[in-house]
């Protein structure tokens, strides 16, 4: 045999071992999905929901064109509460085979669970068209789609009558049967925000934009909370947002509005406050609590700035009324107690001032209001004592030539001989009136006495020194010269009115002592 015979048979040979390898079986696609469809049965059997969906999606990606696998992840996929993914292979399942009666029933179950009542209802009709025999199956569903409108009805009516505490109750209900509704989430956390339960409503808003960032009524209720916790600024930002998303957001576009119309007409009144236009400041800051009557905060302190207005007139009756208002609207607003605390010690209503400044106290544990409740104190404890300025019909910034004038005045009208004639419980009054009048000078006419007496100290202490059991008579006779029966004050009940005309005031006739 020649060469090239040899290399002809060895090439032949080794082509033959090549082709004698082993072949590659065919894949049995159906096989296969179906062994993935049984796997992921088994996981939701387990409850292992996310697993499940894994095999469900393999099996979907072998044959897409199974209805059944559709059916199967849409199931799991509302086992996690995943209803948008559930509805869409819901969807898919009927659309693939409109006979399959377990899609159409989970189609209308994700449709109420979003809230998509109109839609629900059209399923529901269609599958009764369909499958008019089988009408016990889907009678839960008819019932929850009626009663989720007689629902939706109810909170439209607690809307508009503003009980915003019944809104909530009803979406609760509503949640628990369309628990993926945004609409419901959405109104329920806005009624939160209108309650002033700032952190379930955010908490809530949070947790829609977790899910969908753009959410524009999530967006809004955020600036609500901001809004209504007196965040001007941050409010009109956030309302902004949500016109960028939709620009046909109403609600948003009028907070907008609201916002600047209420920074704008508080400003004015701050303005016309500080310059000394106090009537302009009144109406100001009363047509800015007419914008918003919900913004409890930022009401708080409007009402705030009404007192101080009045304060400044002097009208503490007002005051109070207008502090009042504003702790009605936040009971943790420390400057409306502060406010308040003033006006009611001007009024000489020391226990209320007393109580605000305990309130204040509890609130703070500052040593600035730790220092008002001592004041306020003491200033109840000064309220409870004789007032001898009042006795004297004298300020408490009067001088001693003031005080010693208000003296003789007020002894000379009530000195008993002058009352000898009268009944014997004008004589009493006289003689009480008379002895106070003593009293009061003793203290007033002696600079130690007197600043202990300013400063709220307890003058019958006897660790003081300063008890001031005194003789009304004595002061009297030493005040107006007499040591016995011959002074002027004896000449006046004697004889009339010395130096000085009948009906003028003898007070101011004679000489001080």
């Amino acid at each position: 045999m020649s060469e090239n015979g040899s290399q002809s048979n060895m090439s032949d040979l080794e082509e033959e071992d090549f082709m004698d390898t082993e072949e590659i079986p065919p894949r049995d696609i159906e096989k296969e999905a179906e062994d993935a469809k049984n796997t992921g049965n088994n996981f939701y059997k387990q409850k292992d929901y996310f697993k499940a969906i894994k095999f469900y999606t393999n099996a979907i990606n072998l044959q897409p064109d199974k209805a059944a696998y559709y059916g199967n992840r849409a199931a799991a996929y509302m086992m996690i509460s995943n209803y948008t993914n559930a509805l869409e292979d819901s969807v898919k399942s009927v659309e693939m085979d409109p006979n399959f009666f377990k899609g159409g029933l989970r189609m209308i179950k994700c449709y109420i669970a979003l809230g998509n009542l109109t839609a629900a209802s059209r399923a529901l009709q269609d599958l009764k068209s369909r499958d008019p025999n089988n009408s016990t199956s889907y009678a839960s569903e008819n019932t929850n789609i009626n009663r989720l409108r007689d629902l939706e009805a109810n909170a439209d009516k607690d809307m508009n009558k503003s009980d915003f505490r019944r809104v909530v109750y009803v979406m609760d209900r509503a949640l628990e049967m369309a628990p993926a509704c945004v609409n419901y989430k959405t109104k329920r956390a806005e009624c939160l925000a209108l309650l002033g339960r700032y952190n379930e409503a955010q908490e809530a808003s949070n947790e829609m934009l977790r899910a969908n960032s753009l959410n524009a009524g999530a967006l809004y209720v955020k600036g609500l909370c901001l809004f209504y916790q007196d965040h001007l600024d941050k409010a009109r930002q956030h309302f902004l947002q949500v016109l960028r998303v939709d620009p046909d957001h109403g609600k948003a576009r009028l907070a907008v509005k609201e916002v600047k119309e209420l920074e704008s007409t508080k400003q004015k009144g701050n303005a016309a406050f500080t310059s000394g236009k106090n009537e302009e400041a009144l109406k100001l800051y009363r047509a800015a609590l007419l914008i918003c009557p919900n913004n409890k905060l930022t009401n708080a302190k409007l009402h705030a700035n009404i007192a101080a207005v009045y304060i400044k007139l002097r009208n503490y009756e007002e005051a109070v009324k207008a502090c009042t208002a504003a702790i009605k609207l936040d009971d943790g607003y420390v400057k409306a107690y502060a406010r308040r605390i003033v006006c009611y010690q001007e009024l000489e209503q020391h226990e209320d001032a007393v109580r605000d400044a305990e309130k204040m106290h509890k609130m703070e544990h500052s040593r600035e209001s730790k220092q008002r409740l001592r004041d306020a104190n003491i200033k109840l404890k000064m309220s409870k004592r004789k007032d001898y300025y009042k006795i004297l019909a004298c300020s408490k910034s009067a001088n001693m030539d003031e005080i010693k004038k208000a003296y003789k005045k007020a002894a000379l009208k009530h000195h008993p001989d002058r009352h000898s004639h009268g009944t014997e419980e004008e004589k009493a009054t006289a003689e009480k009136q008379f002895k106070e009048v003593g009293e009061a000078y003793a203290v007033l006419s002696d600079p130690k006495k007197k600043l202990r007496y300013d400063n709220g100290e307890d003058l019958d202490d006897p660790m003081g020194g300063m008890h001031h059991d005194v003789d009304p008579t004595q002061i009297f006779q030493t005040f107006f010269g007499g040591a016995g029966g011959g002074g002027p004050h004896q000449q006046f009940f004697n004889g009339g009115f010395p130096h000085g005309a009948r009906g003028a005031d003898p007070g101011f006739t004679f000489s001080f002592g």
